[in-house]
């Protein structure tokens, strides 16, 4: 008997993570999905909150923080690329289907992200910060437009599609931490407004949804990635 009600804790528990879990990552897609459609105000007025954040920050700048926040910036693109390799590879060792098939999703995952952050990005055709207000110095590079951040899209697409494929704490949390760390670096160094940073986390945790959906759709008559329990 009491075995039986532990099960039945457990799986109620189990339960209430997954309910938890979904209805997190579906309310990021439902605010990317608004961000599809919304132009920042300060696009328009050219001032606001998003500069004086930028502002405080540059003036509480010293070396050793922008050396170090330059650092996590260009892991962006390495560590996003080697996360789906490094799966596939495992896969391909192993000759495990499931672990190529999670590679894949990865992959797929931050292809996209980036594809939607590049389109909004010319189709907004937000200045950077530094050639809007002169008094913003920035200490890092970035030539395309602002809005939305692409490196924080792609930290956040490899985060949490990482994150979805192996739903652990061990993996969420560093992932995430990473990911965060990238978004708080494009800002610092003065390069992106807060809300550039805000809508590509949310561009990249939805396309890591996104494509969770449509591989389960894909392969709905196959064996599929076991659903996030975290």
């Amino acid at each position: 008997m009491l075995k039986r009600k532990s099960g039945l804790l457990k799986k109620a528990f189990q339960t209430s993570k997954q309910i938890a879990s979904y209805t997190t990552i579906k309310s990021i897609l439902l605010l990317a999905v608004c961000f599809c459609f919304y132009k920042p105000a300060c696009v328009a007025q050219k001032v606001g909150l998003d500069q004086q954040v930028l502002i405080e920050m540059m003036e509480h700048r010293h070396e050793g923080a922008v050396q170090f926040n330059r650092g996590i910036s260009n892991t962006t693109q390495t560590v996003a690329t080697l996360i789906p390799i490094s799966v596939l590879a495992a896969g391909i060792i192993k000759n495990d289907k499931m672990t190529l098939k999670k590679g894949l999703y990865i992959a797929e995952t931050v292809a996209a992200s980036t594809f939607i952050s590049y389109g909004l990005k010319y189709g907004f055709h937000r200045d950077r910060p530094f050639k809007t207000n002169p008094d913003i110095i920035p200490a890092g590079t970035g030539n395309s437009p602002s809005f939305p951040s692409g490196h924080t899209s792609v930290a956040f697409a490899a985060a949490t599609s990482l994150t979805i494929a192996y739903p652990k704490w061990y993996v969420a949390v560093p992932a995430y931490t990473w990911a965060a760390s990238v978004g708080y670096s494009r800002m610092y160094l003065g390069v992106h407004y807060p809300s550039d940073v805000l809508a590509g986390a949310v561009i990249g945790a939805g396309s890591a949804w996104l494509m969770y959906k449509a591989n389960k759709w894909l392969f709905k008559k196959k064996p599929e990635m076991p659903r996030p329990t975290f």
